[in-house]
C-alpha cells in the first residue's frame, strides 16, 4: 500500500517527489526547470555488418527493424534490401522484427549475405518484362504493315467485284506479302494481352488470305457480258456475220440479180 503525505500537493517516496493530479491520480512530478517534457532521445548503437570480405560499421537506432537496416546497407552496399538475408547469431531475421528484441546491442556482429533465390527470381521477371516489350513491339509493326497491305486487297476486290481484272501478279505478291507476316507471328512468343493481340492478327490474315484466293480464282475467269463468255461472243458474231452474207445474197438472187463468185471459161 502506497504511503500517504502529510501534504495534499505532494511528497516524496522513494527518492522521487510525487503530486497529485486534479483527478486524484499519484503522479511523478514535474519540473518545469528542466526539459523532461521533450520525448527522452532513443539511444543510437553502431554495429559491424560483414558482406563477403567487406566489413560496414552502420549507426542506427537500437530500436529499428532489421527492415530499415537493410535499407541502410543498400546504400552501401549497392544491394537491394529484396535481395539481402541478415544473419544474428545464427539465424536469418526478417525484415519485421526490432533490433533490440533479437538482442543486437552496441558493437553487435551481423552477417549479409545475398539471397541469390530472389535475385534470380527478379531477373526472370525482368527478362520476362522485356521479352514481352519486344513481343508487343513486334506485333505493332506488323499490324501496320497488314494495315497496309489490307488496303491494297480492298482496292483489288474493287475492281473485280466490278467486272475488272487486275494483273495475277499483284495478287500473287499480296499473298506472298501476307504469309510472310504470318510467319513473323508464329515465331513471336508472348502471354496476355500480347498473346491476344498476336492471335488477333493471325485470325485476320489469315481472312484476307481465302478473300484473295477467292479473287485469284474468279480474276482467272474469262470476262463475260451478258451471260456468255468472251470466246463465244467472237464466234456469235462471226456466224451473224456470215448469216446476213447469206441473206443479202439470196434476195439478190430472188431480184435477178445473179452474182457469179467464179471465174468462167471461154471457149
Amino acid at each position: 500500500m502506497m504511503k500517504k503525505t502529510n501534504n495534499n500537493n505532494g511528497g516524496k517516496m522513494g527518492g522521487l517527489e510525487w503530486e497529485m493530479r486534479p483527478g486524484g491520480m499519484l503522479v511523478q512530478k514535474r519540473n518545469l526547470d528542466s526539459n523532461t517534457n521533450y520525448p527522452i532521445p532513443i539511444p543510437t548503437i553502431k554495429i559491424l555488418v560483414k558482406f563477403g570480405s567487406s566489413y560496414h560499421q552502420i549507426q542506427i537506432n537500437s530500436n529499428a527493424s532489421f527492415g530499415e537496416l537493410k535499407k541502410m546497407l543498400a546504400e552501401v552496399t549497392g544491394l537491394h534490401p529484396q535481395h539481402q538475408k541478415l544473419i544474428f547469431k545464427d539465424k536469418e531475421r526478417e525484415s519485421n522484427s526490432f533490433l533490440d528484441v533479437s538482442g543486437v546491442k552496441e558493437g553487435s556482429r551481423i552477417v549479409l549475405i545475398q539471397d541469390i533465390i530472389s535475385l534470380e527470381k527478379k531477373l526472370q521477371e525482368s527478362r520476362r518484362n522485356s521479352n514481352m516489350d519486344l513481343a508487343l513491339k513486334s506485333v505493332t509493326q506488323i499490324t501496320m504493315e497488314v494495315d497496309k497491305l489490307v488496303c491494297q486487297v480492298t482496292a483489288i476486290e474493287s475492281v473485280i467485284c466490278k467486272g475488272g481484272r487486275v494483273n495475277e501478279k499483284e495478287l500473287l505478291t499480296l499473298i506472298e506479302l501476307l504469309m510472310s507476316q504470318l510467319i513473323k507471328l508464329d515465331g513471336i512468343v508472348a502471354d496476355g494481352d500480347v498473346k491476344l493481340k498476336r492471335k488477333t492478327q493471325v485470325v485476320r490474315i489469315q481472312k484476307y488470305l481465302e478473300i484473295l484466293d477467292g479473287l485469284k480464282a474468279e480474276n482467272a475467269r474469262p470476262i463475260r457480258y451478258g451471260g456468255s463468255q468472251v470466246g463465244l461472243i467472237v464466234s456469235q458474231q462471226q456466224q451473224r456475220t456470215l448469216l446476213t452474207q447469206q441473206q443479202r445474197e439470196q434476195r439478190n438472187f430472188s431480184n435477178g440479180q445473179l452474182m457469179l463468185t467464179s471465174k468462167w471459161e471461154k471457149y
